[in-house]
């Protein structure tokens, strides 16, 4: 059973920074894409982040330049460091990990807000 367990978020006035982590069970985690999502209100979960297997990322338009993922195999962690944040960056922030075989896993979620 993969479980994935999301920390970082909290409150954080317009320009600031924070860094959320997702920690993930089980093997093999050096073969999956880890990703980060975010789901605001009313609006419908979306892609900021994602890092290969080898290492190469992608970012949403909205993110980048901003937003840097990254990840560290021996820890089988993913990282978001998230600088100059914006109102419009909050959100529940979801990691997710994806498997060989197409699978989907999905943390709890940790909340982001964004206001002065």
């Amino acid at each position: 059973q993969v479980q994935l367990v999301e920390s970082g978020g909290g409150l954080v006035q317009p320009g600031g920074s924070l860094r959320l982590s997702c920690t993930a069970s089980g093997t093999l985690f050096s073969l999956d894409v880890m990703g980060w999502y975010r789901q605001a209100p009313g609006k419908q979960r979306e892609l900021v982040a994602i890092v290969t297997t080898s290492g190469l990322t992608h970012y949403a338009d909205s993110v980048k330049g901003r937003f840097t993922i990254s990840r560290v195999n021996v820890k089988n962690t993913v990282y978001l460091q998230m600088n100059s944040l914006k109102p419009d960056d909050t959100a529940v922030y979801y990691c997710n990990r994806q498997s060989a075989s197409g699978t989907n896993y999905w943390g709890q979620g940790t909340q982001v807000t964004v206001s002065s």
